[in-house]
């Protein structure tokens, strides 16, 4: 039965009896692939100048999100990164390990886990200047031109997101 309604669609829609167009599927034409592969260059450059700080790229977002709102709670800080709570959850009890975090059960609810720097968490933000300027030099564009640049995946994101929600 399915394939039979797929027949049926298949003829009664123009644009299906359609050729796809080589240039269409072309790897090189998909924004995902340069997205993908993006993120991939991208954290390679990221890996020689987060292992000075000892930290994974990963551990490194998670950071910045605390370094902008420490005390928080998991669920909140797993929104705020885009991680889910099984790649969260070890992320930072490595991190608890390194001593640059502190997870504590909430005293109101005990089901809440709230996340804190340490002092040795704060004080790694003053050493962060090199990672900075080493992503700088390699992006090879302007502040400007890498704000707009963020500025629209961050839109795609949103657009993306919200296509997931439909």
């Amino acid at each position: 039965m399915y394939i039979r309604l797929m027949k049926t669609n298949k003829a009664s829609s123009p644009a299906s009896s359609a050729a796809i167009a080589p240039e269409t599927l072309s790897l090189d034409n998909q924004l995902c692939f340069a997205l993908y592969s993006t993120s991939l260059t991208m954290s390679k450059v990221y890996k020689p100048l987060l292992n000075k700080l000892g930290v994974t790229y990963s551990q490194y977002v998670v950071l910045l999100a605390l370094w902008e709102k420490d005390n928080v709670m998991v669920s909140e800080l797993g929104d705020r990164v885009y991680l889910d709570s099984g790649t969260l959850t070890p992320l930072l009890k490595r991190l608890e390990v390194l001593g640059l975090i502190r997870r504590n059960r909430a005293t109101d609810d005990e089901r809440r886990v709230l996340v804190n720097l340490t002092d040795k968490g704060r004080e790694l933000r003053n050493q962060t200047q090199e990672v900075t300027n080493g992503i700088h030099g390699a992006v090879q564009c302007s502040a400007d031109e890498a704000k707009t640049l963020t500025r629209r995946l961050q839109k795609l994101r949103g657009a993306l997101s919200k296509s997931i929600l439909k």
